[in-house]
């Protein structure tokens, strides 16, 4: 399986949703950069994403985006193979 990381803050819903989306497709192991604990990974974050908001999702090398994209993405049924192949 694909390593995940995660930018998130404790209080996101979007960030809770995207775990849970996560998990369900079975990935147990998801690496937290939490924004709001250290101001300067946001503004890491933004550099390496060019956005400002949580979460910020990578598969592998991949940046997947919001929980936005990465429900879009398992709609399209391309979550799943990201997943195991990244």
């Amino acid at each position: 399986m694909s390593k995940v990381l995660m930018y998130c803050t404790a209080v996101c819903p979007y960030c809770v949703r995207a775990e849970q989306l996560l998990k369900t497709k079975g990935v147990s192991d998801i690496e937290k950069i939490r924004v709001d604990l250290e101001p300067e990974q946001r503004e890491a974050m933004m550099v390496r994403t060019g956005r400002r908001t949580v979460p910020q999702i990578y598969i592998g090398e991949t940046h997947v985006g919001g929980f936005d994209d990465l429900a879009a993405l398992d709609r399209a049924g391309n979550l799943d193979p990201l997943l195991k192949n990244s």
